[in-house]
């Protein structure tokens, strides 16, 4: 009996020290994480301390609640789209300003779905998966193409009585950025762009217009002139000779205007597509090229299989190297190389056969400023880069427009940079090897 009460006391007396040791550590956590509170705080109770901490942690608790519900307000009030999607592509929450844009049912996106069933866009799930995989925020711009289905008696409101619907198939222009988040997650902030499109394409038609109505009378303006400088003498003929050469300028610029128009509205009726060889072609190009370019002693290098080509509006081709390559040649050093090289694209794309073609000259390259916008229409970039003054005019700005036009009207694409390596200017095209069929 003795014995089994030596035992109980040993054990209590173990159990207490235990306790006791176990509440020291506890009690210096505690003094640890209040460490900025007022020491009256640090030396309370354990009890008391442990009710401070508890109270002190849901204040925090409550304040992140109150944070976070701000912030998810100030995304639904945001007049820019939003949404988040997991690791495997299921929307787990958008705003309403992305439902608006997008199409999304309120109803359907209450719970967590694959995105592709609320939203059929090919080029948002590829902004998302490029994003995943690089880590980094991407960029890119869509036409995002949209079904409703309306009252054939009131096509501007959409309804759900029985009555037999109408289809309609609309378009909006978006851009979207993606930005990676934790456990592959990624976010996508979406703009509409479709009034700017608007703008540009009212902007465009109203040139258009313009040009059309400009034509005629340039041209028997320029007829005039003509007339007129085998009957005058100098120095009213110089006169004569001067207006004339501005009126072809003038004449040249609102046919570009007019090419461009008709590239980008009807590609298919414009274009004349044949089998063209791209070593013969260069080659045309640089003989037509070849006395600009033995001023500066500027050679021609040209990479690749010879024995390439491609189906494509071999006049159109010209137009394009003409254009790339007398611009190579006046922004290229003295004496040195522009090189053209030539392979198959090793790139993913939705065309299956492509040629890469890349033009480095061995100049100073774009300024930084202007790459952005060195395809736009009328843009001029920096004077600085040009090499030597010349006589002649400045240029209409239409010429790489025209470039990118004629690129897209084949179904390709065409970038601008400046090569890491030598620094000069690289334009990088990309063109499907067969025909290309564009609505």
């Amino acid at each position: 009996m003795f014995s089994f009460f030596l035992g109980l006391l040993l054990g209590l007396g173990i159990y207490a020290g235990q306790q006791y040791r176990f509440n020291q550590q506890l009690k210096k956590t505690l003094r640890s994480y209040a460490g900025n509170k007022n020491n009256e705080d640090v030396s309370l109770p354990l009890q008391s301390l442990i009710r401070l901490e508890l109270s002190e942690l849901n204040r925090q608790r409550q304040q992140l609640e109150q944070d976070k519900q701000a912030w998810q307000e100030l995304i639904e009030q945001a007049p820019i789209g939003y949404l988040q999607v997991d690791a495997e592509n299921q929307l787990l929450g958008c705003n309403q300003t992305a439902k608006d844009l997008l199409h999304i049912d309120s109803r359907r996106s209450l719970r967590v779905r694959l995105l592709l069933e609320l939203v059929r866009s090919y080029d948002l799930d590829q902004l998302i998966e490029s994003t995943r995989n690089s880590q980094r925020s991407q960029t890119k711009e869509w036409i995002f193409y949209f079904t409703r289905y309306v009252s054939p008696q009131q096509p501007e409101l959409q309804t759900n009585s029985d009555q037999p619907l109408q289809k309609i198939v609309e378009s909006i222009a978006l851009k979207g950025s993606g930005f990676p988040l934790p456990k592959q997650q990624v976010g996508v902030f979406i703009e509409n762009r479709q009034p700017l499109l608007e703008l540009s394409q009212s902007r465009d038609r109203t040139f258009a217009d313009l040009t059309h109505e400009l034509r005629t009378p340039l041209t028997s303006i320029s007829l005039v002139a003509e007339n007129l400088l085998r009957r005058l003498q100098d120095p009213e003929r110089r006169w004569v000779e001067q207006m004339r050469k501005e009126t072809n300028r003038l004449i040249e610029l609102v046919q570009e205007w007019l090419d461009l128009t008709q590239l980008q509205a009807t590609p298919n009726q414009v274009l004349k597509y044949e089998t063209v060889g791209l070593y013969d072609l260069v080659q045309s190009v640089w003989q037509t090229l070849e006395p600009i370019a033995k001023r500066k002693e500027v050679t021609l290098a040209y990479n690749g299989d010879r024995q390439i080509s491609i189906c494509a509006d071999r006049s159109r081709l010209i137009q394009v190297f003409l254009n790339l390559l007398d611009n190579a040649i006046k922004h290229n050093s003295i004496g040195k190389q522009i090189l053209i090289q030539v392979s198959k694209s090793s790139t993913q794309s939705n065309l299956k056969n492509q040629i890469k073609i890349d033009i480095i000259d061995s100049g100073t390259g774009f300024n930084n400023s202007d790459i952005p916008f060195i395809f736009e229409r009328l843009y001029r970039g920096d004077k600085s880069r040009t090499r030597e003054p010349s006589n002649s005019p400045d240029g209409s700005g239409l010429g790489l427009a025209i470039v990118e036009e004629i690129v897209h009207a084949h179904g390709g694409t065409i970038s601008a940079k400046n090569h890491p390596l030598g620094g000069g200017a690289w334009v990088e095209i990309l063109l499907p090897t067969d025909k290309t069929e564009n609505s």
